[in-house]
């Protein structure tokens, strides 16, 4: 199971977020999202889980639960959507003239 997670302490790290996460179970991964250009957290996360009925578990219980100062929102992450990829405008070396 896919595990979003918003409302993260910047103070975090993936770490204290798969221990957090691991009281109910299995943890594949646990990933803090980092923004490129700061390299700072979000504020959000992805944690997956193997086990459907541990991470419903973990959904239930620690949404709305305070991490490190913060009340995490906690959901089944939805697929992620195609979206359409933005024309940066240096691509057309034609004249319009």
């Amino acid at each position: 199971m896919n595990i979003y997670v918003a409302n993260v302490s910047f103070k975090a790290n993936d770490d204290e977020l798969r221990e957090l996460f691991e009281e109910f179970g299995e943890v594949t991964t646990a990933r803090i999202i980092m923004d490129k250009l700061t390299g700072r957290s979000r504020g959000f996360a992805f944690v997956e889980m193997p086990n459907d009925a541990e991470g419903s578990q973990a959904i239930s219980q620690l949404n709305d639960v305070d991490f490190k100062g913060r009340n995490l929102v906690v959901n089944e992450a939805r697929p992620r959507e195609e979206r359409p990829r933005e024309n940066s405008g240096g691509g057309d070396y034609k004249k319009r003239w």
